[in-house]
Parts: structure tokens; sequence; C-alpha cells
């Protein structure tokens, strides 16, 4: 099987500009290909997660990624997918945020002896020219066909600003610098990129008379047609002190049985033939064995395997009723927070981070979805006494262990 037959039977691609130029160049290990990532935040989250998979998959099969960070583009914000505009970074900011995707990213890909690169666009689009911009850049573009696109489609209703409405060009302008400066010659991204993309094909045919290549990979929705990677606690983030290994552990064990075999094709590394195999048969218990093996494999990545065998071991413990608890997670609550050994209810709830607020913790008891040591909690006034091991629970999937310090 090539590497191309493996991308279409996992699901990933979604839209390719020549299909068959694409496939050769990256069963042919000849496709320097990169994808763009803007610093808005610290760290990186699951909804990276794909395009990292699909770089480290292209990579294995002797292509060169070229990791863009939009250090450039962070200044002005991709209007895709967005109803407002986004709020302005500082470069400092920015430049933070940088360094921590370097550090994330190397946990998926290998960048010893220039097998794969990290560049930044501020290198070129902070000095550039306006007038000279215009010029070489803008006047290849038409305004008629930039509004057509989907990434501004859903702004118009609302307002786009010019400057969002620069980012197009910003990208395809990116695209163009690569191609010329490290003979890049194919972009993958999310589908909601596809505009952006072919911007940048159409500016390198225009000015330089060359192909180069896009496809997009399909975004990660869930049964429900929306985005994966949110809780309610918000993004599901890849670095451990935002969301901890077990957590990352717990949110792929708990995806839906409609979600586990698409999740285990489009992200892990495990051979499409066994997840085909299993796929014929699911039914019942299989489904929590393939969601156990879907978690531990995505941990595994992401954390290393002595995480994932801690948050495996976690989960067991409290859920299967077998295996040590040392690897649970933590709530410290100060001894400063108790009275003669005791705090409220609803204190605990909110300091153990099982509730954002007391109301919330009061209307969670109040539901009947505590429990504290296996005995359910109905009194919100109720006092509980810390001493020895304490275990959290609510609902059936979240919990702490409670420590006093």
């Amino acid at each position: 099987m090539t590497t191309f037959e493996e991308l279409k039977r996992r699901g990933l691609l979604a839209q390719l500009t020549d299909e068959k130029e694409i496939e050769e160049l990256v069963n042919a290990g000849k496709a320097t290909f990169y994808i763009g990532f803007d610093p808005t935040a610290d760290s990186l989250h699951v909804g990276h997660f794909m395009a990292l998979c699909l770089m480290k998959r292209m990579q294995m099969a002797g292509n060169k990624p070229i990791v863009l960070i939009g250090g450039g583009t962070a200044m002005i914000g991709d209007p895709s997918g967005k109803t407002d505009m986004r709020k302005m970074l500082t470069p400092e900011t920015i430049q933070h945020n940088v360094d921590c995707f370097k550090k994330q990213m190397s946990r998926f890909i290998d960048f010893s002896d220039d097998k794969a690169i990290v560049v930044n666009n501020a290198d070129w689009l902070m000095n550039l020219n306006y007038i000279e911009v215009l010029r070489e850049v803008g006047a290849q573009f038409s305004v008629n066909r930039m509004l057509t696109a989907e990434c501004y489609k859903q702004r118009l209703e609302r307002g786009l600003s010019f400057l969002e409405f620069n980012y197009m060009i910003m990208q395809s302008y990116d695209f163009y610098q690569l191609f010329q400066k490290y003979g890049c010659n194919m972009q993958f991204g999310g589908d909601d990129q596809w505009s952006n993309m072919l911007g940048g094909t159409e500016l390198i045919r225009r000015k330089l008379g060359k192909d180069a290549y896009a496809m997009t990979i399909t975004l990660l929705l869930n049964s429900e047609g929306k985005k994966m990677g949110k809780t309610e606690k918000g993004a599901v983030w890849l670095d451990p002190e935002k969301t901890s290994p077990y957590d990352f552990f717990q949110y792929w064990r708990n995806v839906d049985d409609a979600d586990v075999i698409k999740c285990l094709k489009m992200l892990t590394f495990v051979p499409v033939e066994q997840i085909e195999e299993m796929e014929k048969t699911m039914e019942g218990a299989q489904f929590n064995a393939a969601k156990e093996l879907l978690a531990y494999e995505l941990t595994k990545l992401v954390h290393g395997e002595e995480e994932a065998e801690k948050a495996k071991a976690a989960a067991k413990a409290l859920f299967g009723g077998s295996g040590s608890n040392e690897n649970m997670p933590v709530a410290e609550i100060s001894s400063a927070d108790l009275t003669d050994g005791s705090i409220g209810l609803l204190n605990l709830l909110v300091k153990a981070e099982l509730a954002p607020s007391v109301s919330e913790a009061r209307r969670l008891v109040q539901q009947g979805g505590i429990t504290v040591n296996d005995e359910k909690k109905s009194d919100p006034k109720e006092m509980i006494k810390l001493e020895g091991e304490m275990i959290v629970r609510k609902g059936k999937k979240a919990f702490k262990k409670i420590i006093v310090k």
C-alpha cells in the first residue's frame, strides 16, 4: 500500500488541486510541503492534531515538512470560521507562543539533519513595503473572486475589516516565498483553508509560471458535525499543564461510539488493516476496547508511553475497580480552608475544580451527580471531613483524589 493510498483509506483527504501529480510526489517522497500554524495561544490543541499526524506520516514516507509559524499573519488574524474579529496579539506574546509551539512539535516531527524545518513568516512579512505589495502581489488578485471565498462569506454579514481582508493575500504570499526559498511545492491545511491555499498556487503560477499544489485534510468533526477537541472546560490542549495527560486520555476514552473508528483511522498509527477488521465486528464491549486503544495511542503520542500507562492505570483503578490509584488526578486543598478538619461540600467541589462556581456545585448536588468515596451526596450544606483517602466524583467520568496540604 502506498502512502497516498493509506491517506485515502484513513479518510484524510478532502480537496486536491491535481490528484495525479500530488499522488506521484507523495509516493516518491519528493513533496516538500508546508502547513501553517498561527500562534494565537501558548499551546497547540486537538484542533492541530490532524495536521501534526499528517506531517508525521508524510515525513515517515520520505517527504520533507516545513512548519510555518504565522508570526506575521497572527498580527492580522485569520477570518476563516469566525463571526467576529480575532483579538490583537502583541509581538511579545506571539514570540512566546512560537517558542512553545516549536517545543511541542518536536514530539511529532524529526527536525534533525534538515529532515524538517521551522520558519516564521514574520521574517518576510514584517518588512514588506506596502506600495510594492500592492503592485507586485495585490495586482494578481481579483476582489470579486476573493469575496466569493467561504472564509469571507460568514464575516461579510457581520462586517469584514480591511485588515482581515488582507489575510488571503498574506497566506498566498507565504506559499510564494516558501516556493522560492525552500523549494516548497505543496501546501496542506484544513478544509476551511481551501480558498487561501488556491490563492497561493495561483500567485506562484502568475508570478513564476510554475506549478505548485494544494491539498486539504478532512476537518476532525464528531458525528453531529461539530469540531472535536472541546469540553465544558474549553479546548483540549497538548500542553500537560493545560490539559493533564489523564484528562487527555479520558477525552478520547469517552468519544461517541460513532466516532471511535474514524478517530483511530485519522489520528493513530495503528495499521489501517487492523482498524478495518475491528470495524467489521464492532459492537457492545468492543467499542470500549477500541476507545481504550484510541486513548492510549494518542496519549502515548502526545505525552509519552509512561504517561499513557499512568493514565490507563488510573482509569482502571476508578472505573474498573482494579489497579493503583496513585496516578489519579489530584486536587490539593489547603488546611487553611478547613474548619476542624472539614470543608463545605460546595466549596470542596469548586476548589477541586469539579464545578466552576458554588451555584453550579449546588445544582450538581441537587441533581444527584456527586459522590464522595462512592457515597452519593444530596445535601448542599453538608460538611465533609477530610481524612484518609477521599475520592470525589462528578457524574461517571470526572473525579479527583483529595489531598490536604
